[in-house]
């Protein structure tokens, strides 16, 4: 029997041209997996038709988005994840996805091998490898452009030689990933780090300098999912939509940063991610209000410690899946409104109403009717401070 290779397709030169190299190389069959996780781009039909007709015995395609939005993008808003406190983990949210319908469709056609167009410099193959292993330790993995490598000089000489459907026009000076979550750019001049992003390197978001009329908004959560904008009811896949226009409309979400990739090199990334860092914002404002202070405490511990499992690939491990558990516990009273202004690149938080509030006016108050007893923080602070204390009157005879 024939071996059969599962190939991520994307529908773009290196992955088109990797059909016929993996069935080169290999000799085996090779099946087209291609996930629509908002993306954009061309239809999935027409990349699922280019899949065949560059030598795919079968080709399979996926509108994920919602799936993605539910279970990948969600448990990230109620993490509050932010990678080294920044990057709202945009690709890294998607690899999982991917994986899974990958692992899927190698078991549904036999495929004893997964193959992925990652290079070996970056994240991206931890990710997918990682991922794939944990969910089929059997499956074999390979990526053309690492195991054999297929440069894109190569690419475009092997796609003219056999005459496959692929336009092989000047290549983008950015390396870029996106989806509904946001959108990574690389590479190019942004590799000298001195150099500043121009204009034409965001695409989800408008200029922040440009004058404009600050935009307003209410997001409602329930248990920590978004659940309406101004009232309106929305989906997951919905809320990060239309704030991705809302809040980029205003150049929100733009980020530049030097992060520490897995694979041990600093490398420079911009991202941009309006709906996604609107979310956090919002979501981390209803904890403020929401949550009791030792478990906030501690799950801005987790939160850390979450987003950096997820960056290194390891979605899927029982450290991360336990940690799930936490987040989702620590979420149950995150319920209520927050509001929020729109505006000069910022999300600046307004206003906070819940019913599972534990905020209590009339402790927090200065004014006549304040019910917190200050006569009892005399022999708090006695108590409180009496081991420093000790240590002190020892450490400074």
């Amino acid at each position: 029997m024939t071996e059969r290779v599962v190939l991520a397709y994307s529908g773009g030169l290196d992955t088109s041209v990797a059909i016929g190299w993996i069935a080169e190389e290999t000799g085996a069959e090779v099946i087209a997996v291609a996930v629509d996780v908002g993306q954009g781009g061309e239809d999935l039909d027409v990349i699922r038709k280019r899949a065949l007709a560059c030598g795919a015995v079968e080709a399979e395609v996926a509108d994920a988005k919602d799936e993605f939005a539910d279970e990948y993008c969600l448990p990230a808003i109620k993490a509050n994840a932010l990678y080294m406190d920044r990057y709202p983990l945009v690709s890294a949210l998607s690899r999982p996805t991917i994986v899974k319908h990958l692992v899927a469709a190698a078991e549904k056609h036999g495929a004893s091998t997964v193959a992925h167009g990652c290079t070996g410099k970056g994240n991206d193959q931890v990710r997918f490898e990682a991922g794939i292993s944990s969910l089929a330790p059997d499956l074999k993995c390979i990526a053309p452009v690492r195991d054999y490598a297929m440069t894109r000089d190569k690419a475009i000489a092997f796609c003219e030689s056999k005459n496959l459907p692929i336009t092989t026009t000047k290549k983008s000076p950015y390396s870029i990933d996106q989806n509904v979550f946001g959108r990574a750019v690389e590479t190019g001049f942004l590799e000298d780090i001195w150099n500043a992003p121009i204009e034409d390197v965001y695409e989800y978001t408008s200029n922040p300098a440009t004058p404009r009329e600050a935009d307003e908004v209410v997001i409602t959560f329930k248990e920590g999912v978004p659940v309406a904008i101004d009232g309106k009811p929305v989906s997951v896949l919905q809320a990060i939509q239309q704030l991705n226009e809302r809040a980029g409309a205003h150049g929100i979400g733009r980020i530049d940063m030097v992060e520490d990739r897995l694979v041990g090199i600093k490398s420079r990334e911009v991202y941009e991610a309006p709906g996604a860092i609107a979310l956090i914002t919002a979501h981390q404002e209803l904890e403020s209000v929401t949550v009791e202070r030792e478990l906030a405490r501690y799950k801005r511990q987790v939160e850390q410690r979450w987003g950096e499992l997820v960056y290194d690939g390891l979605w899927f491990s029982p450290l991360k899946r336990a940690l799930d558990g936490f987040v989702e516990e620590a979420n149950q009273a995150v319920s209520g409104d927050i509001r929020m202004t729109l505006h000069g690149g910022r999300a600046v938080v307004t206003g906070r109403r819940s019913e599972q509030s534990l905020y209590d006016f009339n402790l927090a108050t200065y004014d006549t009717g304040d019910t917190f007893d200050q006569s009892l923080s005399k022999g708090f602070i006695e108590i409180f401070g009496m081991s420093s204390k000790i240590a002190a009157k020892r450490d400074l005879a």
